[in-house]
């Protein structure tokens, strides 16, 4: 059983959660998804933050009554209703549960709450970084760490199709693969577009307190600004359609696009958040989205061995294939 806030087609966590799901399957699990939106078997609006209605109670205990075990993807987050959340974690009290954190509450910009999260002897804590489960520890709770993994056959998408799609024009095409919300620095992406004197696609939905501030910076931008997917767009599609790839973000739990990029074999230039070291320790080669010449001249003449040197690397330590092997590792206590 799989609860989520949100299970919607355009969200990293949602695209995290499917390859775990598809790992219990290969364990030979049945698997049963339940979230406050987006494709789930039960769909509870109450789960989701926001002005989504009231939790039916009665509704998600009957759907986690038969569980055998109940993973809870970011249990922490504010994109749970505050109460459904309590509410949650409450009915999960000594039942076999393993606890997912993409983020943790005191990581958000601005957050005051600094509180250790709920535990118990019952549950399994996961954290899709070092840093989380380091920070978890500090607070007495003890977890595990497991990146992301992702399907590394990926197939390529349809490039002039896309670009025609979402009226790219001509020229380079720099693709931002987020949401547009605070912490995404969509304001350093733009930015990294105009020194490269290319057109900026921001691909994942609004958040709605962003909104007045998506609307200026599209106002002031010298560059062809793009926002959204078509939904005949996929994911490959967009990688195809774009000649660099930048995450220009302060925060990232993981931060799918720096494996995404290697895999698409596409140019990454990554910013500042705190686990992309964690992620670059492992031998990636990146650009700096705050110095425009080195991916400029990438662009001009690429360098292949670059591509390879990514992707080899995406594909030998994120590869999906070793998820159902570490579960049970974890779920067995070896």
């Amino acid at each position: 059983m799989f609860v989520a806030p949100a299970l919607g087609a355009d969200d990293g966590l949602s695209a995290a959660s499917e390859v775990w799901q598809r790992a219990f399957r290969t364990l030979g699990a049945e698997v049963t998804t339940v979230a406050g939106d987006g494709r789930a078997d039960l769909v509870l609006p109450g789960l989701a933050a926001g002005p989504a209605g009231t939790l039916d109670k009665d509704a998600l205990a009957a759907a986690l009554a038969g569980a055998g075990l109940v993973v809870v993807e970011n249990p922490c987050s504010d994109r749970f209703d505050a109460g459904a959340g309590s509410f949650l974690l409450a009915l999960l009290r000594g039942r076999r549960a393993l606890l997912r954190h993409h983020d943790l509450p005191w990581q958000r910009p601005g957050s005051t709450d600094d509180s250790a999260p709920p535990d118990d002897a019952s549950w399994r804590h996961v954290t899709v970084n070092e840093r989380s489960r380091l920070e978890l520890s500090a607070k007495g709770v003890r977890a595990e760490t497991v990146y992301n993994m992702f399907d590394v056959e990926v197939r390529p998408g349809d490039r002039e199709r896309t670009r025609a799609a979402v009226g790219a024009g001509e020229g380079p095409l720099l693709l931002q693969p987020t949401r547009a919300a605070a912490s995404k620095n969509v304001a350093g992406g733009l930015l990294l577009a105009s020194r490269l004197g290319a057109s900026f696609w921001l691909l994942g939905p609004v958040e709605a307190d962003y909104r007045g501030v998506l609307d200026r910076l599209q106002a002031a931008s010298p560059v062809r600004f793009l926002t959204g997917k078509p939904a005949e767009v996929t994911l490959a599609d967009a990688y195809a359609a774009s000649d660099a790839v930048v995450l220009p973000s302060a925060w990232e739990g993981f931060g799918n696009a720096a494996i995404e990029s290697a895999l698409y074999r596409r140019a990454f230039a990554a910013g500042s958040y705190p686990v992309a070291s964690e992620l670059r320790r492992y031998g990636f080669s990146w650009f700096d989205p705050r110095d425009a010449a080195p991916l400029a001249r990438f662009l001009a003449s690429p360098d292949p061995l670059v591509l390879d040197r990514n992707e080899q690397v995406a594909r030998l330590r994120f590869s999906s294939e070793q998820l159902p092997q570490r579960l049970m590792e974890i779920l067995t206590g070896r």
